[in-house]
């Protein structure tokens, strides 16, 4: 029931309120934050859903009013976010507050309003869409970088595991996963580059080119060829014949800049561009984040460790590895960041382990 408008509950839905209230303030903080290292469009939406925070702060007032107490600080994971939030203010940061919106317990708190519950669900969408930006634009060299790092911590590590494995001296192990390092390191550098140029070539093999557009004036109006042009680019008859006559008038008025490409149709984009990333970028990317993961198998060996307590070192360094790697992959996807982790290490595990029996059988025969 309530009194004066203010609804007279017991402690613990005081104690709730106020941790939701504090929870606003962080998370409006948090947005706050993350808008001013930001400018134009991607600034304003921040500070609506700051603005959004608000309202929902007002409600937990409105229902606390005289008991709202001593300000509180909002939950340690609100504000680690706003510590990162402050300092970075990057994709990381987005990916994290998009795991923290989807976790809201409005919909099961019969004192918040549905109209809360829904805007903590579209703030996650919002939240999305924006780190969706920021993963277009970490696409092309993160994608190496993510792929050269695992692909060095397991490879290297199952080298070094299965020739261990064999009783081999540890020197023996150490060049071999020198070797293996720079091997695979350069291996990943140049076929990342092939990779990368080819796709870019064959996007812009799909632009038009800048300058067919001098010759639109000079085409014959009655025969328009320039509907072959956009039917070869996937429009149909109908849709092909009215967009070319719009771009005729337009080259007839001279209005401004022709393109000739289909709007919405197939003509590779700046984003899509910028997503692949350059080929240069994506070698360098590769070769250096292969190298520094391979390089964590062979450091106990470089330390004067042998036996199977290289071994386990060796191990240990990769495991950790390959759990931060996956956290954070899963934190850029807004997947769960324990279960990647989890799931790359078992990955990574299994096929160094499988080398490591292969070593011990091929060991016991020799």
């Amino acid at each position: 029931m309530s009194v004066g408008g203010v609804r007279q509950a017991g402690a613990a839905d005081i104690r709730r309120w106020r941790q939701y209230l504090a929870d606003e303030q962080a998370e409006a903080a948090v947005y706050r934050d993350l808008a001013a290292r930001r400018t134009g469009e991607e600034r304003e939406i921040l500070l609506a859903l700051a603005e959004a925070e608000g309202r929902h702060e007002a409600h937990w007032r409105d229902l606390l009013g005289d008991q709202a107490g001593a300000p509180r600080r909002g939950a340690m994971h609100t504000r680690f976010l706003g510590l990162l939030a402050r300092r970075f203010g990057s994709v990381f940061v987005l990916a994290l507050a998009q795991r923290a919106e989807s976790r809201s317990p409005y919909d099961n708190d019969a004192d918040a309003t549905s109209t809360m519950a829904a805007d903590e669900r579209i703030h996650e969408e919002v939240v999305r869409g924006l780190a969706a930006r920021g993963r277009l634009r970490l696409a092309g060299t993160f994608r190496a970088a993510v792929f050269g790092v695992n692909d060095g911590l397991v490879s290297n590590l199952a080298l070094v595991l299965g020739i261990g494995a064999t009783g081999v001296p540890a020197t023996t192990i150490l060049f071999t996963g020198l070797a293996g390092l720079l091997a695979g390191a350069l291996s990943m550098g140049a076929g990342e580059y092939v990779s990368v140029r080819s796709q870019r070539e064959l996007l812009e093999a799909s632009t038009p080119i800048p300058a067919t557009r001098t010759v639109l004036s000079h085409l014959d109006l009655a025969a328009n060829e320039l509907t072959l042009v956009y039917r070869a680019q996937g429009m149909t008859v109908e849709r092909a014949e009215v967009h070319a006559r719009e771009v005729l008038r337009t080259v007839a008025i001279a209005t401004g800049p022709v393109d000739l490409a289909s709007p919405g149709e197939l003509a590779p984009s700046d984003d899509e561009h910028q997503a692949i990333g350059t080929g240069l970028g994506a070698a360098t990317s590769s070769f250096c984040f292969f190298a520094s993961g391979a390089v964590l198998p062979v450091l106990p060996y470089l330390f004067g460790l042998s036996g199977p307590a290289a071994i386990i070192v060796a191990a240990v360094l990769v495991g950790l590895a390959l759990l931060a790697t996956g956290a954070i992959v899963g934190l850029l996807s807004g997947g769960p960041p324990l279960r990647r982790a989890l799931r790359q290490l078992v990955i990574g595990f299994g096929a160094a382990g499988v080398t490591y029996l292969l070593g011990l059988m091929f060991g016991s025969v020799a």
